[in-house]
């Protein structure tokens, strides 16, 4: 495939790197890392910091460094949670030297990455997690978001299907926007990631290879994510990628190779069943002709739909790097190929990656440079989705193929032409269109770190990146295909480019004062972010090429954004137990006016190291302990058009023209503006509790908040002829969300040849719309979300009182039996007449509670994980049952027959009764995200430098929940067309040299 191209480079890059880097084996320095217990410590930093050498102890706590000249070295040995030793040795031929590490008390100095800059975990003053690629979800991941799913408390990440690098919706904290997005700011490496959509890629992350991470930290509480201001009102996540380390030269092999199966299918009614349903209730005709019987119509084909367009797939992830350090220059280089097919036919999507990073340090260290470069190139066949709806609903006693003009593809035929009410052959739409999609992606920066001579505690920092991306593709459907006759056939084009651009300038001043028992840490800074797309438009043909069937009206379109930034920081801390943070950033946007184009975004932040005071130091049993407070301000622009608060006037298409004289002159429609369109704005308060027990056997946190998002960006009704439109986006309302979060991590057993580490956490989150008027009426709502079926029918709402989206539905009245009964319903307002205005608010698609479980049990050279997650309170709407679980659906008056759901036989409803509560389904879920064996063989030869680690994970392993449909888990709350989630059987290999 064309995606090997990328590969190219990046391999002659490997090649020359490991020629450059090899190095004459003269003396070399062996041992092992123990900890306090005697015990060995893998995974922990041994470092030659003369020379900038450095390596990590494998599984058995052994560590080697070869290459040495003899001489005088300084060792330093250090791991997360131990305080780090220093030790000098002398290096001469084969050097002996064992190390032993002690707990550090607080477990806390751990540097974790945080907006523009670093600060040690225990400084922490806004709500921060970590998750670092040791606690990553493991097997066939495509895509980054999917590596810490379940993973912290308050962050929910729902797969968006069973599609090839379909990716995620990530919700931190539920999100608190309507209109505009609740998406979190992504920054990898210090670029913010745009999460617009690429055309023809699956989703925006899928483009980056997951195994070049090696950090995600998520910013959760206003504090810790106002240095981001405009951006930040749903959370950041920062990603940090993999660099290179000051050691000797490593390459790492990783290769994941997986077999998907269905995990489950609709549950839908057989061909024998189909039969006896026609057999007992259609003998009459479905039309003037009393010999048009539905009992005629019944075909002799037990054709399961399902199992025709669904299929086991293949996948195989594989990934070459290599690191070190050449002429005291830091690098990495890495190369990356995933080819996975789907389980719908025709699916398929293939990515090759590349990165480039190196890390020189000029003027004896006061210049650090950072330059980092990441690429990729995508391939996919986007198979038709219609496909998934019409094998649910197409007559299973008909035959998959039939000799006929379309494509000898079994259809429904009215007057010789497919009959319009008629779904399509399942497998027809999936084999007979054909949407190829390429992509590249290109994005990466330079970050210069000057640490003044005269001034050492100054730095100044230049950041300068870009994210640049091209998608392309084509849709091609043959003339016969049943599926576009009445055009005969289609092809079409499409392309679009991204441009971002960013620049960011910052002074850092950090300073102990030893005299006052303080350390403040300044940063102020600018910042300049240009974002531009184009999208190409392209006339559209028949199958032949000969007609076009639709001419654009401007050949390209061309959106663009900018955003300048001002902001600082300020880290006080007195006598290492008080931490006050306040910080402040002024955002100025081209997406609102010059009245409203500046937004300032304040917090400030407390904590107070309980841990340090005289009164806990001789606890034998806390070995932290710190409170947090805070409060602060973000804003939120994002999901919304750059143009809204200008007039704007859309040329019409070609079919509409004024004629003056002899010529035609195309004519312009005006569209609705608000001029006053200013920031949404949201106010959190947040007070959090970071605890440690028993030398940090046990330790974890607990968090409280409030938030509170005013002038809301929403959507509301305005009287027909005053602007251009009945509805306007404008500054209106108000939404508070209130939650809880609590995470425990326990390291439950820890022997010579035996560990146990469990991790849980849980959240609880409400969110409610207080205002949505700028008049207070508390009736008023707004449509929130359609369902499939019927014209205009609506199921969700935005209403006061209400969480976003709730369902409004009518309250179902059933009989003795159980059995719901045919369009009655109760009249809640008791006048006698049940109509629209019996219709109630009946829960949402958020969950109350959300939790996760981690385990990792080791034995020797053996580890058994697993990852669980649930969730209590969310429903669904069943849109499957609603649409085709009724008698008129299997015997459609338009003359065929159909299939449904079983629900059918649980209601024996004869039309559709879309608004009714029966619909509602409790979707609470306990999910096995993963279970995992590997065995680590570590290093296989006594001198070498080769390990090796094998692995073997389930996903999707089993799904507990009182939901019959296909998934309970769906982020809009409306089940209907959902591609299904695989169960899949990964076997892994990583092999180090």
């Amino acid at each position: 495939m064309k995606v090997f191209y990328l590969l190219k480079p990046f391999l002659l890059l490997f090649i020359v790197l490991a020629t450059l880097t090899a190095q004459a084996q003269t003396s070399s320095l062996t041992g092992t890392v123990l900890d306090e217990t005697g015990l060995p410590l893998p995974g922990a930093s041994i470092q030659i910091k003369s020379i900038n050498k450095s390596t990590t102890t494998d599984a058995g706590g052994k560590y080697r460094l070869s290459g040495l000249s003899n001489g005088a070295v300084t060792v330093i040995a250090s791991y997360i949670g131990y305080t780090a030793v220093t030790q000098n040795v002398t290096i001469s031929g084969n050097t002996v030297l064992n190390l032993s590490l002690k707990p550090d008390a607080q477990n806390l100095n751990e540097v974790v990455v945080i907006g523009y800059g670093t600060q040690q975990k225990k400084d922490l003053t806004g709500s921060i997690a970590t998750v670092s690629a040791k606690d990553f979800q493991k097997g066939a991941i495509t895509s980054p978001d999917q590596l810490i799913q379940g993973k912290v408390a308050g962050v929910n990440v729902i797969s968006n299907g069973g599609q090839p690098g379909g990716g995620s919706t990530i919700r931190i904290r539920g999100g608190a926007s309507l209109n505009a997005s609740n998406d979190p700011l992504v920054v990898i490496d210090g670029v913010p990631f745009s999460g617009n959509s690429v055309n023809n890629a699956p989703s925006p992350l899928s483009l980056i290879n997951p195994n070049d991470i090696e950090t995600f930290t998520i910013l959760k509480d206003a504090n810790a994510t106002a240095i981001y201001g405009s951006r930040a009102s749903n959370g950041v996540i920062l990603i940090t990628t993999k660099k290179g380390s000051s050691a000797e030269p490593v390459i790492n092999f990783n290769t994941n190779n997986s077999f998907e199966t269905i995990a489950k299918t609709v549950d839908v009614l057989s061909a024998d069943q189909i039969r006896a349903y026609v057999n007992q209730y259609g003998n009459k005709s479905y039309d003037d002709n009393p010999d048009h019987t539905y009992k005629a119509l019944l075909g002799n084909a037990n054709t399961d739909w399902q199992d025709e367009i669904y299929k086991n797939a293949f996948s195989t992830d594989n990934t070459l790097s290599i690191g070190g350090i050449f002429k005291n220059v830091p690098y990495r280089v890495s190369a990356g190929y995933l080819d996975k097919q789907g389980l719908l036919i025709t699916d398929k999507f293939e990515r090759a990656t590349g990165t480039f990073s190196i890390a020189p340090r000029l003027f004896t260290d006061h210049l650090k440079i950072d330059l980092s470069l990441k690429g990729s190139l995508s391939e996919a066949r986007f198979a038709n989705e219609a496909a998934r709806a019409s094998a649910i609903q197409f007559d299973p006693t008909q035959p998959v193929h039939a000799d006929n003009q379309f494509g000898n593809y079994f259809e429904w035929i009215k007057g010789g032409v497919p009959n319009p009410n008629a779904p399509r052959n399942p497998v027809a739409l999936a084999e007979l269109r054909n949407n190829t999609g390429k992509t590249e992606r290109s994005f990466g920066n330079a970050r210069f770190d000057y640490s003044f001579h005269f001034l050492p505690e100054l730095h100044a920092n230049l950041n300068l990146g870009y994210d640049v991306s091209k998608g392309y593709g084509r849709v091609f459907v043959p003339a016969y295909a049943a599926q576009n006759a009445s055009t005969q056939g289609f092809q079409g084009r499409s392309q679009d480019t991204q441009n971002n651009k960013i620049a960011e300038f910052y002074l850092n001043y950090a300073k102990d004062i030893a005299s006052l028992k303080s350390r403040i840490d300044v940063t102020a800074g600018y910042g300049y972010y240009d974002n531009k797309s184009t999208s190409y438009n392209f006339s559209e043909y028949r199958a032949d090429g000969t007609s076009v069937t639709r001419v654009p009206v401007v050949p390209f379109n061309v959106e663009r954004e900018k955003l300048e930034s001002f902001y600082g920081r300020l880290i006080y801390t007195y006598a290492d137990n008080y931490i006050l943070s306040a910080t402040m950033r002024s955002d100025g946007s081209s997406r609102f006016g010059e009245d409203h184009r500046w937004g300032y975004f304040p917090s400030v932040g407390f904590t107070w190291r309980v841990i340090g005071e005289d009164f806990m130091k001789e606890s034998k049993v806390f070995s932290d302990m710190k409170l947090r407070l805070s409060y602060g301000q973000t804003g939120n622009k994002d999901g919304i058009g750059n143009y809204n608060y200008m007039a704007k006037y859309f040329r019409n298409t070609n079919q509409g023209q004024y004629q003056i004289g002899d010529t035609l002159y195309d004519y312009y429609t005006p569209a609705a503006y608000e001029p006053d369109l200013k920031w949404e704005t949201t106010s959190s308060y947040n007070v959090g509790l970071d605890y440690g027990l028993f030398k940090n056997r046990v330790y974890g946190s607990v968090d409280v908040y409030y938030k509170k998002t005013k002038d809301l960006l929403s959507t509301i009704d305005i009287p027909s002829g005053t602007n251009y439109n009945n509805r306007l986006l404008t500054n209106v309302g108000n939404m508070d969300v209130r939650g809880l979060e609590a995470s425990i991590n326990v390291l439950a057993i820890k022997t010579e040849n035996t560990s146990w580490e469990i991790g849980m956490n849980m959240a609880y989150n409400k969110r409610e719309v207080t205002n949505l008027t700028l008049d207070s009426d508390p009736n008023f709502k707004i449509d929130a979300g359609g369902i499939t079926g019927g014209t205009g029918n609506n199921i969700k709402y935005n209403a006061i009182g209400q969480a976003p989206g709730s369902f409004f539905v009518k309250k179902q009245i059933y009989d003795e039996s159980g059995m719901p009964l045919q369009g009655v319903y109760a009249d809640l307002d008791g006048n006698g007449v049940v109509n629209a205005d019996d219709k109630y608010f009946f829960h949402s698609p958020d969950p109350k509670f959300t939790f996760g479980f981690n385990s990792a049990f080791s034995y020797k050279k053996w580890t058994l994980s697993t990852v669980m997650r649930a969730n209590i309170g969310n429903y669904v709407y069943d849109n499957v049952s609603s649409n085709f679980g009724v008698r008129s659906n299997i015997l459609s008056p338009s003359g065929l027959i159909n299939n449904a759901n079983v629900d059918v036989y649980k209601t024996n409803f004869t039309n559709n009764e879309y608004l009714s509560d029966y619909y509602m389904k409790n979707a609470s879920f306990l999910k096995m995200d993963n279970a995992g064996l590997a065995y680590d063989l570590g290093k296989i030869s006594r001198n070498g430098n080769t390990t090796i680690r094998i692995s073997a994970n389930v996903q999707n392993v089993f799904v507990w929940t009182k939901y019959k449909g296909l998934d309970p888990e769906i982020t809009s709350g409306i089940d209907y067309n959902l591609y299904p989630r695989p169960r899949t059987y990964t076997l892994g290999l990583n092999v180090g040299f």
